[in-house]
């Protein structure tokens, strides 16, 4: 087995973790729910293990070697509204590498317009909500007078519903757009800009009670809730060896390349936990694994209704990376209508490129792409970002590739919010962790961080520990 303790020189120090007696904790899972359950719980003074089965931490937020280049799988963003997400930013020491905007600017390019016409701007000002967003919904050029009046009816309406409402959860936003008098291009141009990215579905497929959700909190609670943040260097950077150095610093006992077994409780209290070679007794189990995977391991009574877990649908993100020979971008990242390119990020300082630009494309609700082949969508990409980027006509493509992940996220459609579970279960002493367990934020990385702690929290209280040390956005999930 490999340890992560030690030093990062190879010098060898104290195992840490049998300098804390009492309380065992042991997490599946080495994602961002997990880490963040692992770090809750060992800087309340519990012993933890953490378990994972791939070669790094960092779950779906991970980088890879191309060549010479450093590549994420995929390009992930959050908003300065994410509490969660910035709090374990600064945890592991990341924050100064994944900054976020002074201000929410995000260039909009309709290519169906003429050249010199095709810009728009989604920004806001130093103003009070809503009034922030008021001058760019005045200006905003993709969308005629009477359909920007339409949104700012709509927003308001939004803004009035009452997310506790579990009646929301089983419509979906695209129907609630259509009563409130939304447009097609309304819908496309505005709703489904932000909605995609963020739910990883079209309003017509998302439950109306997490789009409202992601455009309250982001767009209508503060001035800056929406301002974007993303990774100024490869994600591995931060959720593997910040991550991890993280967990060091803590006495955490971190495995990776180890799958668990089985899980079972024993007679007398407490969990029996296997892994290939070792058997390790734990007072309390974080299991912070994919939906179906955590169904798998559950034992008989853990949950009222396990098979609502494997009814938790799954929704995939393509990405496809784009190497030119020259810069053809002049932004850090754009978004566009009248094209199949949904975002396009410039990732080459960060990936270590030395020449030319390297774009990526993250591309949500891909189902019908998915398993499309590279060449196929070459020949479809490629001529859709001539039209976008004419500095791309005549550029040389030095490499084309495609990431693909096929359970990018737990698909947010009408009566999810019903088959998540909370961080409990019904066996003393297991709990869940997870962006698809009961945090009310959809797939994201800030539900993930929010669920771990929300399952540190959950054990602490279990075990006699102080919960005095979580995060103030601490909200756990019944």
């Amino acid at each position: 087995m490999t340890h992560a303790n030690g030093t990062r020189d190879g010098g060898q120090v104290a195992d840490v973790t049998a300098l804390r007696p009492g309380a065992h904790a042991v997490v599946v899972g080495g994602g961002l729910a997990g880490v963040t359950s692992a770090l809750a719980l060992a800087d309340a003074g519990v012993r933890v293990t953490l378990l994972e089965g791939r070669p790094r931490l960092g779950g779906l937020a991970f980088s890879f070697r191309r060549g010479d280049l450093t590549v994420d799988n995929g390009q992930h963003v959050y908003l300065r509204c994410c509490t969660a997400y910035r709090w374990f930013l600064d945890r592991i020491g990341g924050t100064a590498l994944a900054p976020v905007q002074d201000r929410l600017d995000v260039p909009v390019l309709d290519v169906a317009r003429p050249e010199g016409r095709r810009l728009g701007r989604l920004r806001r000002d130093a103003l009070p909500v809503p009034l922030h967003l008021g001058r760019s919904l005045a200006t905003y050029p993709h969308l005629s007078l009477a359909e920007r009046a339409a949104v700012g009816r709509a927003a308001l309406a939004l803004k009035g519903l009452d997310l506790a409402d579990p009646a929301l959860d089983a419509q979906d936003f695209g129907s609630w757009l259509a009563a409130h008098g939304q447009s097609a291009r309304a819908v496309e141009a505005l709703w489904d800009l932000v909605g995609v990215a963020t739910l990883n579905a079209v309003a017509g497929d998302a439950s109306l009670g997490l789009a409202a959700m992601v455009f309250k909190t982001g767009l209508l609670s503060d001035p800056g809730a929406a301002d974007i943040g993303w990774a100024r260097v490869p994600l591995g950077e931060l959720h593997d060896r910040l991550a991890r150095r993280a967990l060091d610093a803590a006495g955490v006992r971190t495995e990776v390349r180890t799958r668990v077994t089985s899980l079972q409780a024993k007679e007398k209290g407490g969990w029996s936990v296997q892994v290939p070679d070792e058997t390790l007794d734990a007072d309390a189990v974080v299991l912070a694994v994919p939906q179906r995977e955590a169904h798998d391991l559950l034992p008989d009574g853990a949950l009222d209704a396990p098979e609502n877990l494997l009814e938790i649908g799954t929704a995939p993100i393509l990405n496809i990376h784009v190497i030119y020979d020259r810069k053809v971008l002049a932004t850090p990242f754009l978004t566009a209508l009248g094209t199949p390119v949904q975002w396009v990020f410039d990732r080459t300082e960060a990936s270590g490129l030395k020449e030319g630009q390297y774009l990526a494309l993250s591309q949500s609700t891909a189902q019908d792409e998915i398993d499309e082949p590279v060449a196929a969508l070459r020949e479809r990409y490629l001529p859709e970002l001539e039209r976008l980027l004419p500095r791309s006509r005549g550029a040389g493509v030095k490499d084309f590739f495609v990431t693909r992940e096929r359970t990018a996220t737990f698909a947010p459609a009408p009566g999810v919010g019903r088959l998540r579970p909370g961080a409990r279960t019904k066996a003393p002493g297991l709990y869940l962790a997870g962006a698809w367990t009961a945090t009310g934020w959809p797939a994201t990385m800030e539900s993930a961080v929010r669920s771990g702690v929300g399952a540190a929290g959950a054990a602490l209280g279990a075990l006699g520990r102080s919960r005095g040390l979580l995060p103030d956005f601490f909200e756990e999930a019944a």
